[in-house]
């Protein structure tokens, strides 16, 4: 009896150790690079559980195979680790995706003010809803530079859209905006306002009176009244909509590069109800927040990573501090202008040593030299202070690094997420108007950060762009403006190494690099497939590779549908979310709306937002 008890108990055992070793899905016939140096390429991959449990030889992952495995032919489609988001803006890219989109070519059609017009009265019209609801006619991405007519818009411009709503446009750069009468009247701002330490309104030539340009600290201050009127519905439905753009673009992990106040608030209770579809870590802004909860642990796919500091402005908005004046000056500045810092050293000073002292990670933008001199020359004095804290203090942007401040980085071990994507959206507007042929060529440097052996991030900042992860590996390798010339051709970097900077580095930045970032035994099943291999097609072809689907965790969080399949990235923001697009019985289109993404859906983040919206007026709000 011992005997038969004893042989059922060794059968038991054997039966659940082999249940444990078999997979809920097998990846295979594909290319699958795994970002894994000892074993770059794979067969085959198997998921269980939301991890991989194993990854190689297609005989060796297929003997995981169980009756209820579910086998996926890739069919010869590419595989990756799912990417890392190094610097974003996941709540504003909702906003992003629930305004007017004013964007110039290839991602828009705002090419000059009149169409800028057009754009934001054809929205009004056809969203009456919430501009009801919210008071304000609001648009997103319109860009000076890209502008026949060279300049920004007025409040003059923006009045022959409305005079009766306030009407706001925000720049590509999120670092400026225009508003018309009305908004600068309910914002109270006049000929007699101030300027705000850290902004800039600007006047018309010869008098005090603002024209409704606001950079930095201006801008924050005329945009605050409009978010102001966002309810919770609101703000949590523009988290889920950024959350859910990131990842039909292949992001599994997305960022909060600057999180405050309610859009902070909204992320933690879109965490909460279960909805985020990928991993979302927030940086909130030190200069906002006390005692923020950080955590390297996720709940519910959320987690703050660290603080955030902001020391100046955008090369393209010319509000970045430089040490050398710009090439052309902006409207109105003298030959010496530099730009300016939004805050000062003191600020700066304390913001790094309060970090340090909390053992948090610090995130700081930092897009001129004369704002990374400030930075480095704080977290020199930071360690000497604190030389044992390891917080992996992160620059970000770096847009006019200098050589010597990339030895520094080095020497002090902070991580730099670079913008290469802006050789391509400004690097002809950088070389012939913001920085010149000398320095321009040296935005972004990551030739001299590889040099010198050290990791790196390539990141969007959407939304200043889509989070079009394609865009920002072809900007990284190639480093082609818009007219097609090369940018600073000692900077471009291989594929490979393109890659690791969207996926691997960005994971060590956010001190996941243990759960994420290649395709690993014991890690995140967080993958993505795509149309086609990077390593493999021509390199000025890169960006019209299409993201099929991202997984994260094992569970397909997008998925491309088939009709649009042909369709080159962006898919703008006619985007699936685990679902089609009729899943609701309805149609996401707006009747009275061109289509501007491929796929006839003009906005599926706008129609959550006024479904939202009609929710909270039915219940008196």
């Amino acid at each position: 009896m011992k005997i038969i008890v004893t042989l059922l108990s060794v059968f038991s055992s054997l039966t659940l150790t082999l249940a444990a070793q078999t997979a809920d899905t097998i990846y295979h016939n594909g290319v699958i690079i795994t970002i894994n140096d000892a074993a770059p390429t794979a067969e085959a991959v198997a998921v269980k559980d939301g991890r991989i449990l194993a990854v190689g030889a297609g005989d060796k992952v297929l003997k995981t195979k169980g009756k209820e495995t579910t086998l996926i032919d890739l069919g010869g489609k590419t595989m990756l680790p799912g990417f890392v988001d190094s610097h974003g803006h996941t709540y504003l890219i909702g906003l992003q995706a629930s305004t007017a989109n004013l964007l110039p070519p290839p991602d828009g059609e705002g090419k000059d003010i009149a169409s800028l017009q057009r754009l934001l009265t054809d929205w009004a019209q056809s969203h009456k809803e919430v501009v009801e609801k919210v008071g304000w006619i609001a648009g997103f991405g319109y860009d000076n530079a890209q502008l026949a007519e060279q300049r920004h818009p007025t409040k003059e411009d923006l009045d022959k859209v409305s005079t009766e709503y306030p009407v706001l446009i925000i720049h590509q750069s999120s670092h400026l905006g225009v508003g018309n009468s009305k908004a600068l009247e309910m914002a109270g701002i006049t000929a007699d306002t101030e300027n705000p330490k850290g902004g800039v309104f600007q006047r018309k030539e010869g008098s005090n009176e603002p024209n409704g340009v606001c950079e930095e600290y201006a801008f924050f201050y005329l945009a605050a009244k409009l978010a102001a009127k966002f309810d919770d519905d609101i703000n949590e439905a523009l988290v889920l909509e950024g959350a859910k753009l990131a990842a039909s673009f292949g992001y599994t992990t997305a960022q909060e590069g600057r999180a405050f106040g309610p859009g902070l608030e909204a992320m933690e209770r879109v965490a909460n109800s279960g909805e985020l579809p990928i991993d979302l870590v927030a940086y909130p802004d030190i200069l906002e927040v006390d005692d923020p909860e950080t955590s390297k642990e996720y709940t519910n796919h959320f987690r703050i990573g660290g603080v955030k500091l902001t020391i100046d402005g955008s090369p393209q908005g010319k509000t970045a501090w430089l040490t050398k004046p710009y090439f052309i000056p902006p409207p109105g500045q003298p030959e010496d202008y530099v730009g300016y810092a939004a805050i000062d050293e003191k600020t700066t000073v304390a913001a790094v040593k309060k970090a340090y002292d909390n053992g948090w990670q610090i995130l700081c933008h930092c897009n001129g030299d004369a704002a990374s001199d400030r930075f480095i020359a704080a977290i020199r004095k930071a360690q000497e202070i604190y030389p044992d804290v390891d917080n992996r203090p992160v620059l970000i942007h770096g847009q006019v690094l200098r050589e010597d401040q990339v030895d520094a980085l080095k020497e002090l071990k902070v991580f730099p997420s670079l913008f290469p994507m802006h050789t391509y959206y400004w690097g002809d507007y950088h070389r012939d108007s913001v920085l010149g042929p000398e320095r321009a060529p040296n935005i972004s440097p990551t030739g001299w950060v590889l040099e010198r052996g050290m990791m790196f991030g390539s990141h969007h900042d959407a939304p200043v762009a889509l989070p079009d992860s394609m865009r920002v590996l072809s900007a990284t390798v190639t480093r082609k403006t818009r007219t097609g010339k090369v940018l600073g051709p000692e900077h471009r970097v291989p594929v490979a190494t393109a890659l690791k900077a969207l996926t691997i580095w960005p994971a060590w930045q956010h001190f996941e690099e243990k759960t994420k970032g290649s395709i690993e035994v014991g890690k995140l099943a967080d993958l993505v497939i795509l149309s086609g291999n990077p390593l493999e097609v021509d390199e000025d072809k890169l960006a019209q590779i299409k993201v099929l689907e991202t997984i994260k965790e094992g569970k397909s969080v997008y998925k491309r549908s088939t009709e649009n399949a042909s369709i080159s990235q962006p898919a703008s923001f006619g985007i699936t979310l685990d679902h089609t697009p009729d899943e609701h019985g309805e149609d996401h289109s707006i009747p009275g709306i061109k289509p501007i993404c491929g796929d006839g859906c003009f906005n599926h983040g706008l129609s959550v937002l006024l479904r939202a919206i009609e929710s909270a007026s039915a219940g008196g709000d």
